[in-house]
C-alpha cells in the first residue's frame, strides 16, 4: 500500500476523532444549541390552570425555567417531581413554566392533576413556541437570565442537583422575589 494513502487515512481519521470528541463534550445532558446567547422568543400561551394568557414578556427582570413536557413521555413522569420540588424550593430565585408539547388538554390536565401543578402549564397548541426554542423531543428545560437571555438547556429529565446548579448560576446577581 502506497505510504501517502496510508498518512491521509491515518489524518482522516484523526480529525474525525477531534470533531467527534470537541461535538460531544463531557456532559452529554447540556447539549450545545444554537440558541445559547440569544434573547428567548417571545411568546403568549394560554394558561391551563386559569385560562388567562400568559407571555414571556411578563416575566422579563426575572430568570425564567421553561419545561417542555407531555403527558405521553416517560421520562417526564419521572422528572415531574423534581421540577414540582425546584418550584417550591426556588419559586423565590426563578419562575418556573411548563409548556405542554403534542399533547391534548384533557390528558394534560389529567397528567397535572395526578402529578400536581405548582407552577404555570401553558398549552402550546400548535407547537409554535416549541418550535421556536428549537425542542427536539421531550423533556427539554430552557434556562432563561433575567435580561432573557437563554443561557442554555437540559436535555432529558433533569436531576435535582442539575436543576438547583442551573437555579444558582440564573440568580446571581438577578433579584429575587423577596428582594423586589
Amino acid at each position: 500500500m502506497n505510504w501517502r494513502v496510508t498518512l491521509a487515512f491515518i489524518v482522516l481519521c484523526l480529525g474525525l476523532l477531534g470533531v467527534l470528541y470537541k461535538g460531544f463534550g463531557s456532559n452529554p445532558r447540556e447539549v450545545p444549541f444554537m440558541m445559547k446567547g440569544q434573547p428567548a422568543p417571545p411568546f403568549t400561551l394560554k394558561a391551563m390552570d386559569s385560562g388567562m394568557r400568559a407571555s414571556m414578556e411578563q416575566f422579563k427582570g426575572r430568570p425564567v425555567v421553561i419545561n417542555f413536557w407531555a403527558s405521553w413521555c416517560g421520562p417526564c413522569k419521572m422528572e415531574h417531581p423534581v421540577l414540582e420540588w425546584g418550584a417550591r424550593e426556588f419559586g423565590d430565585q426563578a419562575q418556573f413554566l411548563g409548556i405542554v408539547f403534542e399533547d391534548t388538554e384533557d390528558n394534560a390536565r389529567q397528567f397535572l392533576r395526578q402529578m400536581g401543578a405548582s407552577f404555570p402549564q401553558l398549552l402550546d397548541t400548535h407547537s409554535g413556541v416549541a418550535v421556536a426554542y428549537g425542542v427536539a423531543g421531550v423533556p427539554e428545560t430552557y434556562f432563561i437570565d433575567a435580561q432573557g437571555i437563554i443561557q442554555g438547556k437540559h436535555v432529558g429529565p433533569i436531576d435535582p442537583e442539575s436543576l438547583a446548579t442551573w437555579i444558582k448560576k440564573l440568580s446571581a446577581g438577578a433579584p429575587t422575589a423577596k428582594q423586589q
